[in-house]
């Protein structure tokens, strides 16, 4: 039997430097009898020339030729959808909730979709899988030093004989992945650092980084299923951002991370707020999307100055500002999915699903000419009915 061939994408989306695999883990699929194709120039973003993927055993090949002979396409995001054929299978963060309706087209292509998105993860032996934590881990980083470089101050106090520097004060909304590591951050370059989450369990994490957390009375439990926040009702958040807005104009620095999976993200700082900020204060928003952000007036992937002199950041993509680390990650995450859906050298997501398999009914969206996830079946369903 031939074996199973795994291609590697060259990002398509504006910006995106990162790539699925990398030449360490190029070895790691070999081993497993996988062969290996890159498209060229794929790594090249992240720093990881075509070389060290030949080196690492993979074959360079072309897009055409890629798309064409790859019965696996690994990606971060999207790929080119119109190379794709039937029988192929695409792994890579899909987001089927925002893109239903492309799903429902991979299907009817005949393609086989598998989305790191879905998976669930509270199950332990999906850790090495969770694609969301590792990136978001890189972007609150990230985010800080970001944020940082568009402050015109010192992060830590500094007595100096020129005279003595107040630390920043921070605050950091939302105190998932990607909010405790830029808590983290930046107590680690000096500032004050506070943190916010709806979910109570955050509080002793948000201290055991050296944060301080900050409580609101007018919000019950925002914990939701699957490790996420729950989305509060126009209500809760109303009264969120009331009770926010008098803490978040104390700061010098915020930075939102709060994100509901498939929704639109919640709204915490109002265009009131920013007008109550001090000049040279700085909001990066790592939600800022297309669908809106935690900021009203933030815009995705762009930076601006208010008329009362506070930097507004749209946060792009950050993990791909950091491509070599990200690419790192993501490729352990990706590849250890894979290894979970092959066995004997095939794909065995056929069996997978008829084992009940946790982690396959989480990520595969699309399959056997039908979209079989059941949170984007039921949205697609919800989207056509009358």
């Amino acid at each position: 039997m031939a074996a199973l061939r795994v291609g590697v994408v060259k990002e398509v989306a504006t910006g995106e430097r990162r790539v699925a695999l990398t030449p360490d883990v190029v070895v790691k699929l070999k081993d497993a009898g996988l062969e290996i194709l890159v498209q060229a120039g794929a790594g090249a973003g992240a720093w990881f020339p075509d070389e060290r993927y030949e080196q690492a055993g993979a074959t360079i090949v072309d897009g055409t030729k890629l798309y064409a002979d790859a019965d696996v396409l690994l990606a971060v995001g999207l790929p080119d959808t119109a190379q794709l054929r039937s029988g192929q299978t695409v792994v890579a963060l899909l987001q089927p909730l925002l893109n239903a309706e492309l799903m429902a087209q991979l299907a009817q292509q005949g393609v086989t979709a598998v989305s790191l998105d879905g998976l669930p993860r509270t199950l332990t032996r999906a850790q090495g899988m969770d694609a969301l934590s590792s990136q978001a881990n890189v972007a609150g980083y990230k985010a800080v030093l970001v944020a940082a470089d568009s402050f015109h101050r010192f992060f830590p106090l500094l007595i100096t004989a020129a005279g003595t520097s107040r630390p920043a004060e921070v605050l950091v909304l939302g105190a998932g992945v990607a909010g405790l590591q830029a808590i983290g951050t930046a107590k680690r370059l000096g500032a004050i650092v506070r943190g916010y989450d709806v979910r109570p369990a955050s509080r002793e994490e948000v201290k055991s980084l050296g944060g301080q957390f900050v409580e609101l009375t007018s919000v019950e439990s925002g914990a939701g299923e699957g490790g996420y926040a729950r989305a509060l009702s126009p209500e809760e958040q109303a009264a969120q951002q009331a009770e926010l807005t008098d803490h978040i104009v104390k700061h010098d620095i915020v930075i939102t991370t709060a994100q509901v999976p498939g929704r639109r993200p919640p709204l915490m700082v109002t265009k009131d707020a920013v007008a109550r900020m001090k000049a040279g204060s700085v909001i990066l928003d790592m939600a800022a999307s297309d669908l809106g952000g935690n900021v009203e007036i933030s815009r995705p992937g762009e930076t601006f100055v208010t008329d009362n002199g506070v930097t507004v950041i749209g946060a792009g993509t950050l993990p791909s500002l950091m491509a070599t680390s990200a690419s790192n990650a993501y490729s352990r995450n990706i590849s250890a999915l894979l290894l979970h859906l092959v066995s004997d050298g095939a794909l065995a997501i056929d069996q997978l699903i008829t084992d009940s398999d946790e982690i396959a009914a989480g990520v595969v969206v699309t399959h056997g000419g039908s979209v079989v996830q059941p949170a984007t079946a039921a949205l697609l369903e919800k989207e056509s009915a009358p």
